[in-house]
Parts: structure tokens; C-alpha cells; sequence
């Protein structure tokens, strides 16, 4: 059976972190932000976790990652 290959858009999307954890941008924040409120924007800032019932998941399509 081949080798399962890593998901592109994906691995543009998630970073993993040095203890494995995987890192997301924030959603609601690609555009449309002028109707948003500025703490809205402001919050939406950064980067957050993949929630652990998406690891396991998610770690299988990026498992070609370094």
C-alpha cells in the first residue's frame, strides 16, 4: 500500500509545536473586519490550539511534517 501523502492545504495551515501540540490561525478573521467590532478583530489576533478531538485527525494528514 503507498505511503499516504501530507494534506497541502493543511500544512499551510497548522504548525505543530516543539511538545507536538498543533497551532491554528483564528477563524471569522479573513474578511469582512470592517463590520466587526475592534475588540472583535483585536481577539481574533494570533493563533490558537486544534481542539483534541481534531488531533488525532488532523495529525494523520500532516504526518509527513517535519
Amino acid at each position: 500500500m503507498p505511503k499516504q501523502k501530507t494534506h497541502s492545504g493543511l500544512k499551510k495551515r497548522i504548525k505543530v509545536t516543539g511538545s507536538g501540540k498543533l497551532k491554528r490561525g483564528q477563524a471569522y478573521k479573513g474578511h469582512l473586519a470592517a463590520h466587526k467590532t475592534t475588540k472583535q478583530n483585536r481577539q481574533l489576533r494570533g493563533e490558537t490550539s486544534v481542539h483534541p478531538s481534531d488531533e488525532k485527525r488532523i495529525k494523520s494528514l500532516i504526518s509527513n511534517m517535519k
